[in-house]
């Protein structure tokens, strides 16, 4: 082919690609793609136009395409700026249906719990409980009705608060997860209670002083609890309404959606926190500054939530790296060549757990009824004795601990110790064949090092898991990716415990934000899983199971202990299995970043592998090369 007759043939193209790397927001699949294609018609230049201008132009482009991928990425900050002023509303337009139903949901629950204790004057008492009406009460009569929120040191007050309602957010997001009824459930309950309490004080004559101290804080209080219902509302809508995609899919697709929305209730909790520890206290400020400050918060919510999507969605969205449309159903194939970031490794280890799920359902199961039998049979208490779950938020995570360190059965570590080594050895099996350029394929026999390997990962994961201090939260955040990966380093690489953490720190070195961002993901999805063992509709669920048993209350308590036990080490070991995978595929990105296996692979390839138009053509240089 004459060179004028390939510039002539391309020219469209190069200039396409030109136009893509001068946007602002790349897509870094794209620009993969782009690259193979670019070095394809590289490769072709220097075989037939070695000392004309287009092999320089070309080698130029190709060259503005590495840098784009491995070095331009868009800053941090950037991403951050992206997130809040185009993916986020634009999921909030997305999800507008939903937003109007968490809203009309809660309106109604609170004109309910108004006119219901309106109606009913020990309504009130049955909501918000006999101790905090009388206290509230006493506050009337001594002239301080909002004492209450002046009892506390502002600071120990403001994070109480804090933490508080983030739970409750939580709580309210994770029980869409009950096809949405769990979530409209919760977003009615506490509907109920803010209208019976704002309904309190009507009655009390105290309408206008307690609306401007409770809304004071409320305004933004509420609002990412009802958001926090449309993200529950969105996750729901997955599994009930799963359309053309298979309903494992369409719930995955439909739980990140709502995550991302949870995600921007995030600084709406710190500031009402802020604002309720520190300024809802001063009752004696000017009831005109209040009453504007109430308007201000009123208006951001109005404006970023309501007015903005809607003006983005009219002036057009910017093209976001991950759209959240909906896909036709299709396999799915993780791609270990590309660098992934803390948000595309967390969508990966979706990728992994549909492959795998048969087998992390089954293993997960084996494991959790394993520590059943052993546990339940060679202690001395009873069942329900060993471990009492109270009906509480949080009871569950309360008798956590004593899984893993109970005075009564001293052997619990060991147990657990076996149980992660073996659980590892059969989920690293398929995380361990992927293919890497210049490695060996790597297949776990069992034989000792390996097993030794696993166990001693198995030891120090529960060594983290016994110390049950106030630290123990951040060792779990840090420790257990940490150690997973160290774990898997030793077993890829065939190194063992010394060289593997020399390994380890070499290719986390200056990546450690990727990494943390992949583990504070994964840890707030384990959270979210516990916390549906704590939702009324677990609880409801197991009452109408014991109560197909005709036994006494004893051994119905029994049972109940056994059913309880058996399924929260189920979700433990569920989310056990995703921190496996997320360190294995970290591994392979971290891989990528150091030493660029996958790249050097394709680079070594260029000028030996000849194409026209994406066909292989026989060429006897490349095939002495290869010989």
């Amino acid at each position: 082919m004459r060179e004028s007759s390939f510039i002539r043939q391309n020219k469209e193209k190069w200039e396409e690609f030109e136009g893509i790397l001068e946007n602002k927001y790349k897509d870094p699949d794209k620009l993969n793609d782009l690259f193979v294609q670019v070095t394809d018609d590289l490769s072709f230049s220097r075989t037939f136009y070695p000392n004309r201008s287009v092999r320089v132009y070309l080698n130029g482009l190709a060259q503005k395409v590495f840098f784009s991928i491995y070095r331009t990425k868009n800053s941090r900050r950037s991403r951050i700026f992206h997130f809040w002023l185009e993916e986020l509303p634009k999921l909030v337009y997305e999800a507008r249906r939903e937003f109007r139903t968490a809203f009309l949901l809660f309106a109604l629950a609170m004109a309910i719990g108004a006119l219901s204790s309106a109606m009913e004057p020990e309504f009130l008492r049955t909501i918000l409980g006999d101790s905090y009406v009388d206290m509230t009460l006493r506050n009337i009569e001594s002239g301080d009705p909002m004492a209450v929120y002046k009892e506390k040191g502002a600071f120990g007050m403001s994070v109480g608060i804090t933490a508080n309602n983030i739970f409750v957010a939580l709580l309210t997001f994770v029980s869409g997860v009950f096809y949405a009824i769990g979530t409209v459930g919760l977003l009615l309950q506490n509907g109920v209670m803010v209208g019976a309490f704002q309904y309190f004080f009507v009655q009390e004559g105290l309408f206008w002083e307690s609306f401007l101290t409770i809304w004071l804080h409320g305004t933004l209080e509420i609002s990412a609890i009802v958001i926090a219902g449309a993200a529950g509302l969105t996750m729901g809508r997955g599994l009930v309404f799963p359309g053309t995609l298979s309903r494992l899919k369409s719930f995955q697709q439909s739980a990140r959606r709502g995550i991302k929305i949870l995600m921007g209730t995030v600084p709406l909790f710190f500031i009402a926190g802020f604002i309720e520890g520190y300024l809802t206290r001063h009752t004696d400020a000017p009831d005109l500054l209040r009453g504007f400050f109430i308007l201000c918060c009123l208006a951001f919510v109005l404006g970023y939530f309501v007015w903005y999507p809607v003006y983005k969605a009219r002036r057009g969205f910017k093209d976001l790296a991950e759209s959240n449309t909906l896909h036709a159903d299709a396999d799915q194939q993780i791609d270990i060549s590309r660098i992934k970031s803390s948000g595309g490794l967390f969508a990966d280890t979706f990728v992994w757990y549909r492959q795998q799920l048969s087998t992390i359902l089954r293993n997960s199961a084996l494991a959790a009824g394993a520590f059943c039998l052993l546990v339940f049979s060679l202690a001395s208490p009873s069942p329900a004795e060993l471990y009492p779950y109270p009906n509480e938020l949080f009871g569950t995570l309360e008798v956590l601990p004593t899984f893993f360190l109970h005075e009564r059965a001293a052997w619990l570590p060991l147990v657990h110790i076996l149980l992660f080594a073996g659980l590892a050895y059969g989920l690293y099996q398929p995380l361990l064949k992927l293919p890497v350029p210049g490695q060996e394929e790597v297949t776990l026999q069992p034989r000792a090092v390996p097993l030794l390997k696993l166990a001693i990962g198995g030891a120090l994961l529960t060594g983290i898991l016994i110390t049950m201090r106030w630290f123990t939260p951040l060792l779990l955040l840090l420790g257990f990716p940490l150690v997973l990966l160290w774990t898997f380093i030793t077993l890829r690489e065939d190194r063992n415990t010394v060289a593997g953490f020399g390994r380890f720190f070499f290719l986390l070195r200056g990546e450690f934000g990727r990494f943390f961002g992949l583990a504070i993901i994964l840890a707030f999805l384990g959270l979210i899983f516990f916390l549906l063992l704590d939702t009324s509709i677990f609880w409801i669920i197991l009452e109408t199971i014991t109560l197909n048993f005709s036994l006494e209350q004893g051994s119905l308590d029994n049972m109940l202990s056994i059913l309880l036990t058996f399924t929260a080490l189920f979700l433990l070991f569920l989310v056990f299995s995703a921190m496996l995978a997320g360190a294995g595929l970290l591994y392979f990105t971290l891989l990528e970043i150091k030493e660029a296996p996958h790249l050097v692979d394709r680079i070594r390839r260029i000028g030996l592998e000849q194409r026209i138009r994406g066909i292989v053509t026989e060429d006897t240089r490349y095939d002495q090369a290869s010989a």
